[in-house]
């Protein structure tokens, strides 16, 4: 990770000396700025299973966001953003009124409003909703000015997760200037809720999670009911994970997520009236509460062989939402609506998670088993294979990561490749690629292939870093030629290292 903190320490001198040729400080308070870093993550099994409590398995990457804070005489919370890396974003700087932002914290909807009333300003949800959560969950005041500098060299839109490395990383720094200690699940909870409540995207929680609680080289199983954090596990040696970007977009509030979010839970409630569970409407319209004691109100529990028996013959392939809402009162999730003009997937989006479950588990099992021979190497591919082709029945495909996952096969296990999958919430982003530890020439030779049929760059990802949790906070402290980050005081805690 040092060479992470050096390239984080290069860019903040390159952005002191370009704010400061336009005639602004980068810092302006006179104590020496927290810092906490977060990672983004690479989705290796489970992806949109989620929502529904599947298991999932995660990477956190060695990309990272790291956030600086301060707190300064000034009237205002300003939020300075800048990327470094590959490809970094342009230099945002806004400043809030902090009487504005006092009354925009009393309530999440508060928040979300005034954040989002001015779209050019829009990004900093992902900063001050860490904020509102602290005021709105701890009493947390900030009583004066601040200054929030937001260095990150996790790439917006590739679908690993950079809007969780910014959150969770605000959130850790914020704490730790508050006095307030950070549990890591509680952390990552309360960063997902920043997420569906403030900046409006109706994720589940696998990407805080990760960013919080992730360790170096391992996968992290996270069992969604709603965040149980399961031992980790390094990659067997032998074998290594990628990831490759598409370089198309992914948005995780797009249209198509939410559609196959919302046609999940319309299966759900389906699947619960088909086996005679009551229902009640709840106190929100378009809700319902639902008594399952057999599956806790989770998709994932359902089963494989139940499903296929019994249940999968009851749901239709496509329903309005129309025609869903004339029989039923609605759904149990508490963040997406059914919308009537709509037309759902109902049946791909429903069996999605129950299978992915039993994928997930069984690519774990593998993984663990100490024995990695070629059965069990092809094995593990066709479980991400499998996955990937669920996405695309679901509607979240796209031509730039099918492409990606095609060559993959194309390559296969005579170059070192095993196995692939489009990751996160789809329609695009990034694409994971399982193959032999020796097979980083195949999955260069891969992006170029694909660089070169559709004039996208191919980013790889490769290597990993621990979560916030275990890199804790650090001081920012003044030299000679720039800034220099001091001794990180993460501890390794319980959370962290499930």
């Amino acid at each position: 990770m040092s060479a992470d903190i050096e390239a984080f320490e290069r860019r903040l001198a390159q952005l002191e000396a370009e704010l400061e040729r336009g005639g602004k400080p980068l810092f302006t308070g006179s104590e020496a700025p927290l810092v906490a870093r977060a990672p983004g993550r690479l989705d290796v099994m489970g992806g949109i299973g989620d929502y529904s409590g599947s298991l999932t398995l995660e990477l956190p990457l060695a990309e990272a966001a790291f956030v600086s804070v301060q707190r300064t005489a000034a009237r205002h919370v300003r939020v300075v953003s800048a990327g470094f890396g590959q490809d970094p974003p342009p230099l945002r700087d806004v400043a809030l009124p902090l009487d504005e932002l006092r009354r925009a914290l009393a309530s999440y909807a508060e928040a979300r409003a005034y954040l989002s009333a001015d779209p050019t300003r829009a990004w900093v949800a992902y900063v001050a909703g860490a904020l509102a959560a602290l005021h709105i969950e701890d009493g947390f005041d900030i009583g004066g000015g601040l200054d929030v500098v937001v260095c990150s060299s996790v790439p917006e839109g590739k679908g690993v997760s950079s809007s969780a490395a910014v959150e969770v990383a605000s959130y850790a720094a914020l704490s730790a200037l508050a006095g307030l200690a950070r549990d890591p699940v509680r952390m990552a909870l309360a960063c997902q809720r920043i997420e569906n409540l403030v900046v409006g995207a109706p994720c589940g929680v696998m990407d805080q999670m990760t960013s919080s609680c992730g360790r170096e080289g391992q996968l992290l199983p996270i069992l969604c009911q709603p965040a149980q954090l399961q031992s980790g596990f390094a990659i067997p040696p032998g074998l290594a994970v990628w990831g490759v970007d598409s370089n198309i977009r992914h948005q995780v509030s797009g249209a198509d997520y939410g559609q196959v979010r919302v046609a999940a839970f319309m299966g759900y409630t389906l699947i619960a009236h088909a086996l005679g569970m009551p229902i009640r409407p709840a106190a929100s319209a378009g809700r319902v509460q639902i008594d399952d004691p057999e599956y806790g109100g989770y998709l994932a529990n359902v089963g494989v062989e139940r499903f296929e028996r019994e249940l999968v013959g009851r749901l239709p392939e496509r329903l309005s939402g129309a025609e869903f809402s004339s029989e039923h009162a609605g759904i149990i999730d508490p963040i997406t609506h059914v919308v009537p003009g709509v037309t759902y997937r109902v049946r791909a989006a429903t069996a999605h998670p129950i299978h992915e479950h039993a994928r997930a588990g069984e690519f774990r099992a593998l993984m663990s088993s100490g024995r990695i021979d070629s059965g069990v190497c092809q094995r593990l591919g066709a479980l991400m294979f499998e996955a990937h082709d669920s996405y695309g029945a679901c509607g979240l495909g796209s031509t730039g990561t099918d492409r990606l996952v095609a060559l993959a096969r194309e390559l296969g296990p005579a170059h070192g490749l095993f196995g692939a999958k489009i990751t996160g919430g789809g329609s695009g982003g990034t694409v994971a690629v399982l193959g032999a530890s020796d097979a980083q020439p195949a999955v260069y030779e891969l992006a170029r292939r694909y660089a070169r049929e559709t004039g996208h760059p191919a980013r790889v990802f490769s290597g990993s870093s621990c979560g916030a949790a275990a890199f804790g906070s650090a001081r920012l402290q003044r030299a000679a030629d720039g800034w220099r980050v001091a001794r990180s005081t993460g501890e390794p805690s319980e959370g962290a290292s499930a």
